[in-house]
C-alpha cells in the first residue's frame, strides 16, 4: 500500500512531514468478466477465447467450468489468464456447455479458492457472478444454520450458488430446466445488491441460465449455439446477433432457443440487435496492449467522426445537424 506525504497551507512551517497511509479500494463496477456457451462445439476453447477478449478490463484470477456428462470439470487459479490456459492445456476440460469468469476481488483475498466458478453444496451447480451481494453474510449464516452448508471460499458468489442449490433441492420434481429457473428466481428475490450471473447444472444437459441486476449481461444468438457475456466484445467473433438484457431479466438458454422472463415471473420483452463491429475491432492486433492500440487509432476515429460532415469543395460543414453555410470552414480553420 503506498505512503504519501501531503503539505497543506502553512503546515510545512508548523510540523515536519509525516507519511500518510492512504487506504483505497479499486473495484470498478464492471471489471469482472463473464462468458457462457452452450452449443455443439467444445466449450473450453470458446470460453477461454472470450476471457482473453475481456482481459483489458483488469482482473486478478480466472476460471472455467465445463459440464462433461454428469460431472463438472473446473480449472481456476489466481493470476493471469495465461496461467489458466496452462492448466487447461495440461488437462483439457471436455464438454459442449459451460461458464467462465475473470475476477476482480471484492470478498476474500486473491486465491485459487476464491476464484470463480463457485459451487452449491451438492457440487452440481457452477456459478459465475459479477457484482456485490450485500446481504451475503446473513444468507450464509442462514444456510449454515438451517442446512448445515459448508463453504470453500470467502466470497459472496459462493453463497449465491448455495442459495440456489438449497432452493432447488427443496422444489419437488425431477431435474428440469423449469425447476432450475424457478430456484434461481426464488434465490434472486432474496438477494440485496447487484449481480450479473451465469450458471450450469451437471444434471441438466445443454442448458445454462443468466440473470442481471445492475451489472451488464448480453445474450449472443447463434446457429445451434448461444452465448452469455458481460460484454459483447467477448463473443463477437462467434455471432453478431445480441440481446442486451435488462435489469431483473432471467434468460434460460439452450442450444437452439432461449426464453427471457423477469425475476417476478413475467414474460420479458427483448430485441435482437446487430453488433456493428467485428472481432478484429476488439483485438489488440500487433500492439502489445490496448491503450497503445487506442492511441494509434485516434486519427482514424477523428476521421470517421467527421466523415460526411465536411464538404471541402464548398468549404462548408455540418456538425450536430447544424449547417454553418458558406465560409464555415474558412472561419474556423486556419490555412496554416
Amino acid at each position: 500500500m503506498p505512503n504519501f506525504q501531503f503539505v497543506v497551507g502553512s503546515a510545512l512551517a508548523q510540523a515536519p512531514l509525516q507519511p500518510l497511509e492512504i487506504c483505497y479500494t479499486l473495484a470498478p463496477k464492471f471489471m469482472c468478466g463473464i462468458v457462457g456457451y452452450v452449443g455443439q462445439a467444445e466449450a473450453a476453447p470458446i470460453l477461454l477465447d472470450g476471457l482473453r477478449r475481456l482481459e483489458y478490463r483488469g482482473y486478478d484470477s480466472a476460471g472455467v467450468a465445463v459440464v462433461n456428462g454428469k460431472q463438472i470439470e473446473t480449472r481456476k487459479c489466481a493470476g493471469r489468464i495465461a496461467n489458466l490456459a496452462k492448466l487447461m492445456t495440461e488437462k483439457p476440460p471436455s464438454g459442449s456447455y459451460g461458464v467462465s469468469h475473470t475476477r476482480w476481488a471484492t470478498h476474500g483475498k486473491v486465491t485459487d479458492e476464491n476464484a470463480h466458478p463457485h459451487f452449491d453444496q451438492s457440487g452440481k451447480i457452477a456459478l459465475v457472478h459479477n457484482g456485490v451481494i450485500e446481504n451475503y453474510a446473513a444468507l450464509r449464516e442462514q444456510l449454515e444454520r438451517e442446512g448445515g452448508d459448508t463453504f470453500a471460499s470467502d466470497t459472496d458468489t459462493e453463497v449465491l450458488a448455495h442459495l440456489i442449490g438449497s432452493i432447488y433441492e427443496k422444489i419437488d420434481g425431477a431435474d428440469s430446466k423449469a425447476r432450475l429457473v424457478n430456484a434461481t428466481r426464488a434465490a434472486l428475490k432474496q438477494v440485496i445488491g447487484t449481480y450479473g450471473i451465469a450458471l450450469v447444472h451437471s444434471d441438466i444437459k445443454d442448458f445454462m441460465i443468466g440473470a442481471r441486476r445492475g451489472s451488464p449481461l448480453v445474450l449472443g444468438v447463434g446457429k445451434e449455439e448461444n452465448f452469455l457475456a458481460s460484454d459483447v466484445s467477448a463473443i463477437v467473433a462467434y455471432t453478431r446477433d445480441a440481446v442486451y438484457l435488462n435489469d431483473f431479466d432471467i434468460v434460460a438458454v439452450s442450444r437452439d432457443k432461449f426464453e427471457i422472463s423477469s425475476v417476478a415471473g413475467e414474460s420479458g420483452n427483448y430485441q435482437i440487435s446487430k453488433v456493428e463491429f467485428g472481432a478484429e475491432d476488439v483485438s489488440k492486433g500487433d500492439f502489445p496492449h490496448y491503450m497503445l492500440k487506442e492511441i494509434f487509432e485516434q486519427p482514424h476515429s477523428v476521421r470517421d467522426a467527421m466523415r460526411g460532415r465536411l464538404n471541402t469543395e464548398e468549404c462548408t460543414d455540418r456538425a450536430g445537424g447544424q449547417y454553418s453555410g458558406g465560409g464555415g470552414i474558412r472561419q474556423r480553420v486556419s490555412p496554416s
